[in-house]
């Protein structure tokens, strides 16, 4: 009599609780995401992004081709931090296009802007965005995460809001480095699996982002 009770009570709770986790409050992207580690965003000197040679070391002009960033394309600099990438893909686009610089930190937002308001270049505009959210104000045709998704704390959820913003045929790029999470690197089959769970198809993965054979570079478009 007893184990039938306990039983019928624990199938009841189970019932009550499985729509939690179902709709709103801990989807399973969550469920994935709250498990892996990831480090803490930088917040020291946003200068050093631009040390000399970066640029060749990680052949960003190949990135750009690969990504599609040409003449009148609007772009996402997603975790922009010093607006490194920005002002070089706002160069490439010129005037017709622009160049959003998201990042969560507001030093960053506003170091941004005084950086492209000194270089007028009146096409990269600043975002302040939400951790899980790249708050664009309009549709993109390339983005790129350059050593940034592997801050993010909810990767799956980010990559989720992101596909709302993105135009038919639209290319994300993220570049990282292979690592554990919480050391300043993601491992490269971990993306793809997140990135999928999202709602995205891997459509290319490069290594030629630097020689140590730690760097990758994976392309995706959003699916159907």
């Amino acid at each position: 009599m007893f184990r039938l009770k306990f039983a019928v009570l624990g199938l009841a709770f189970a019932l009550s609780i499985a729509p939690w986790f179902t709709a709103g409050g801990a989807d399973p992207a969550h469920a994935l995401i709250q498990d892996r580690k990831t480090s803490e965003p930088y917040t020291g000197d946003l200068s050093i992004f631009d040390s000399p040679g970066r640029e060749e070391r990680l052949q960003i002009n190949r990135v750009m081709d690969v990504l599609g960033i040409q003449p009148g394309k609007l772009v996402a600099d997603i975790g922009a931090g010093s607006g490194w990438f920005s002002v070089l893909a706002a160069k490439r686009v010129g005037g017709a296009g622009v160049v959003y610089a998201v990042d969560i930190n507001p030093e960053a937002v506003d170091y941004i802007r005084k950086r492209a308001a000194k270089d007028n270049l009146q096409n990269v505009k600043a975002v302040l965005s939400e951790a899980d959210n790249p708050s664009l104000p309009q549709a993109v045709d390339a983005v790129l995460l350059l050593k940034t998704y592997h801050e993010v704390t909810h990767p799956v959820v980010l990559l989720k809001n992101l596909r709302a913003a993105l135009r038919p045929g639209a290319k994300v790029g993220i570049i990282d480095r292979n690592g554990n999470g919480e050391n300043h690197g993601v491992g490269k089959d971990v993306v793809i699996r997140e990135a999928k769970q999202a709602g995205y198809r891997l459509i290319k993965q490069y290594d030629f982002v630097k020689g140590d054979g730690m760097d990758y570079f994976l392309v995706f478009t959003a699916t159907n």
